[in-house]
């Protein structure tokens, strides 16, 4: 039997990219998923991918996908998406907050008066947001006494990449995810933050391909890639884990956390730390407190 089956879990921003990968790896071990995201309809996203698209694929890795149109920025839209996991099941198990506002021209080497002030959008679909979805979640999880909730973050949460909005964001998260597990604690919920590296998602290969400068830049170098389901893998052990309350509270890196659950990536590959070359987490488990 799948390690999920019977799980309900809610991946937010999974029309493509990491999103994408961590329902997939979802869905492999046997999880309903409920799938969220703007684009619902082909061809209407410069990238390809749509939340109908990832929920077929869960089905076919032998889970239940539940494709939801949702804009994160929109509170109502969020919470009417809660609302249906709650009268559909009566529970959740998992929620990962994967959705972000990522501008396009984010790898731009501009400082950041030169760069629009919509960059503020990624403070509304990034930190706000994952905290609204949160809320929700958790007043789901608490009358029932368990449940995860996992933040993807990244390095940049303590060392400069792109610009200064972006890093702020994840490191806004992070202590975010830290202060819900506190508060979470009593009531058994694990809440952490996952640092991610470079991720082979769509708009990582295009970008790359266009410059490929950037395989030398620390932040892009393909030393430390994986495949965009390669966290959602680790997310499946976590949310399999009858202990994973010892984690909570802390920031990890995907990779270590990989090799603590003898988990490796779709290709076989042990994905390498990049803790040496960018940085290490701040907020340890509160267990290790």
């Amino acid at each position: 039997m799948a390690t999920l089956t019977g799980k309900v879990a809610v991946v937010t921003g999974a029309s493509r990219g990491i999103g994408k990968g961590i329902a997939e790896a979802l869905g492999a071990q046997g999880a309903t998923v409920y799938v969220t995201g703007r684009t619902a309809a082909a061809g209407t996203h410069e990238l390809p991918g749509t939340i109908g698209e990832t929920a077929v694929e869960v089905d076919r890795r032998g889970g239940h996908g539940v494709a939801v149109q949702v804009d994160h920025a929109d509170d109502d839209q969020v919470a009417a998406l809660f609302d249906r996991v709650r009268r559909d099941h009566g529970r959740l198990d998992l929620l990962v907050n994967n959705a972000f506002a990522l501008p396009e021209d984010l790898t731009d080497e501009k400082p950041f008066w030169e760069k629009s002030l919509d960059y503020w959008t990624m403070v509304d679909v990034g930190v706000r947001s994952a905290y609204v979805a949160a809320w929700h979640a958790a007043r789901i999880m608490v009358p029932n006494r368990a449940g995860l909730i996992v933040a993807i973050s990244g390095y940049t949460g303590v060392t400069y990449t792109y610009g200064v909005v972006f890093g702020m964001c994840k490191t806004a998260v992070d202590r975010m995810a830290r202060d819900m597990a506190v508060e979470l604690q009593p009531h058994d919920i694990a809440s952490l933050s996952l640092w991610q590296g470079l991720t082979y998602t769509e708009r990582a290969q295009r970008n790359l391909a266009a410059n490929p400068a950037m395989t030398s830049q620390a932040g892009t170098n393909p030393v430390g890639g994986c495949s965009p389901e390669f966290p959602g893998r680790v997310i499946a052990a976590l949310a399999a884990d009858p202990d994973v309350m010892r984690h909570s509270g802390g920031t990890f890196i995907t990779a270590e956390l990989a090799a603590e659950y003898g988990v490796t990536d779709v290709d076989g590959r042990v994905v390498p730390s990049m803790r040496a070359e960018r940085g290490s987490p701040i907020w340890q488990p509160i267990s290790r407190s």
